[in-house]
């Protein structure tokens, strides 16, 4: 069974650097359009467009999404299924502050997307218990450089916070799928 970026409908063979995949795209166009990020996530343009507005992503620089916006939009799409949009927004400026401003980041929005991508996948495809959770941030971090003393516990928890919404939302999917399957054979 195929393997999708999360957030993307783009299948991947590696797990280590997932938005390294998309760089050769952003780059080739010198930044990808509103249509390509909605071919590559899904997202209704509207949804995008809305996200820009209310601050939850950067701005689009002369109509071009960079690694920047892609980022943000990855990590803003995998977790709607989880957590209300304003709670995601609120815990991405708790981790790099205003969307349009790097100088407030402590960790770039694709390295942040990375460590993501490496925590939920971290089960080897299957869904994650709770309980190794803590350990699997860790492990994504190990190689962080903080810019300073609180950043690494800001970092860690976002991480876990944004892991845990992850997998119950992935349970929740299972629940549900559960109870169709009941519902066909009772």
């Amino acid at each position: 069974m195929p393997q999708f970026i999360p957030g993307t409908t783009l299948e991947y063979s590696e797990r280590a650097g997932m938005f390294s995949t998309l760089l050769p795209l952003i780059r080739a166009t010198d930044g990808l359009t509103l249509s390509q990020v909605c071919a590559i996530t899904s997202l209704e343009p509207s949804t995008i467009q809305n996200w820009v507005k209310r601050k939850y992503v950067a701005s689009p620089i002369n109509k071009k999404y960079y690694e920047r916006q892609l980022a943000r939009i990855l990590l803003i799409s995998t977790l709607r299924d989880a957590m209300m949009i304003e709670t995601i927004g609120e815990l991405l400026s708790m981790v790099n502050g205003n969307a349009n401003d790097e100088g407030d980041d402590i960790i770039s929005e694709d390295a942040l997307y990375d460590c993501f991508c490496e925590v939920i996948t971290g089960g080897a495809g299957q869904i994650l218990n709770f309980e190794e959770i803590p350990s699997l941030v860790k492990k994504a971090v190990e190689n962080y450089n903080p810019p300073y003393e609180k950043a690494y516990d800001i970092l860690t928890s976002a991480l876990e916070i944004m892991a845990y919404a992850h997998t119950s939302a992935e349970y929740k999917k299972l629940a549900n799928g559960k109870l169709a399957k009941m519902k066909e054979e009772y």
